[in-house]
């Protein structure tokens, strides 16, 4: 059972009182919107998706999810500006409120100009999570002109978000837009080395590794400074073998991971439907029935990117 406590930043659960904080939770901007639909009328957007889409101030928006954080008794979210060049916005969010939320941004480290606006996002703007989309822009975590990242991450103690495995984008797909990725990039495995060669970068591997469940795994165990988050369905696991459900995905990365590397995540993104609480109803059921105790429990949901982020 899941209960509110309105405004007090903690939640009823099976463990009694615990303070979850959300580690993934997309922030779907105005001009995210804007360059999603080029010269399609914003409007017509809205019809096409069923959401809808926010004003020009970021700030309102951030208000907008500050009532859900309080309506589901939430303490913190993760916020990701969710297309390169937008970090902006986040960092609104997070100055309008610091106490509720912790800004990441997506960066295409390939670009020109990356490293600089890397730089900024970090160092001024105090964003705390550069996150990567290897197979979405068509780069090796491997490449060197990575290195700087990674060290620019390593000096402020900056989360490295990777997301790796399959990739769909439920907006793009909708809106009929076209994802020309490449999943060759995608393996987790490519994170092993990198990892390696920066033990100082705390790296996070969304969705459990998106379908490279063994591959997480295994980058996880030979890689102390390797996390993954449970965030969204995980309609990854028609894809798996060995693995029969979320349960036992869970059961796994806990004997390998241990309850100090897994974070909580929900892949929140649009209004009306808010913050997705069906996710975390799922995978507290599942915590329970493993029998996890209540230090765990608080870790997951909440505990390890408080941890992570404070750091930063």
């Amino acid at each position: 059972m899941l209960a509110p406590r309105l405004y007090t930043g903690r939640m009823i659960t099976p463990w009694g009182e615990i303070a979850v904080s959300d580690a993934h939770v997309h922030f779907f901007s105005r001009p995210l919107f804007q360059a999603l639909a080029g010269q399609t009328p914003l409007e017509t957007v809205a019809a096409k998706l069923g959401w809808e889409i926010p004003g020009p101030d970021a700030t309102e928006l951030a208000r907008r999810w500050v009532a859900e954080l309080d309506r589901y008794a939430l303490k913190r979210a993760a916020l990701i500006a969710s297309f390169p060049g937008d970090e902006g916005s986040v960092a609104e969010a997070v100055r309008a409120h610091p106490e509720r939320f912790v800004g990441y941004f997506m960066l295409n480290p390939v670009d020109e100009g990356a490293v600089g606006r890397a730089r900024t996002a970090v160092e001024d703007r105090k964003l705390r999570g550069i996150c990567l989309f290897p197979a979405m822009h068509r780069f090796s975590v491997q490449d060197d002109r990575l290195r700087p990242i990674y060290e620019l991450a390593a000096r402020n103690r900056t989360v490295v978000f990777v997301h790796q495995g399959v990739l769909t984008v439920g907006v793009r797909k909708r809106l009929g837009l076209p994802s020309h990725f490449d999943m060759s990039l995608s393996n987790p495995i490519d994170l092993h080395r990198v990892a390696l060669d920066h033990p100082a970068v705390n790296f996070v591997i969304p969705h459990f590794g998106a379908g490279y469940f063994r591959e997480t795994l295994m980058v996880g165990d030979l890689c102390p400074n390797v996390h993954v988050d449970t965030s969204s369905t995980n309609s990854w696991i028609r894809y798996a073998t060995g693995v029969r459900d979320l349960t036992e995905v869970f059961a796994r990365a806990l004997e390998v991971f241990g309850p100090s590397r897994i974070l909580f995540g929900s892949d929140s993104s649009f209004f009306p439907r808010g913050w997705n609480q069906d996710v975390l109803k799922t995978q507290a059921e599942i915590l329970s029935q493993l029998g996890v105790t209540g230090e765990t429990a608080q870790a997951i949901l909440g505990g390890n990117l408080e941890r992570l982020v404070a750091l930063a």
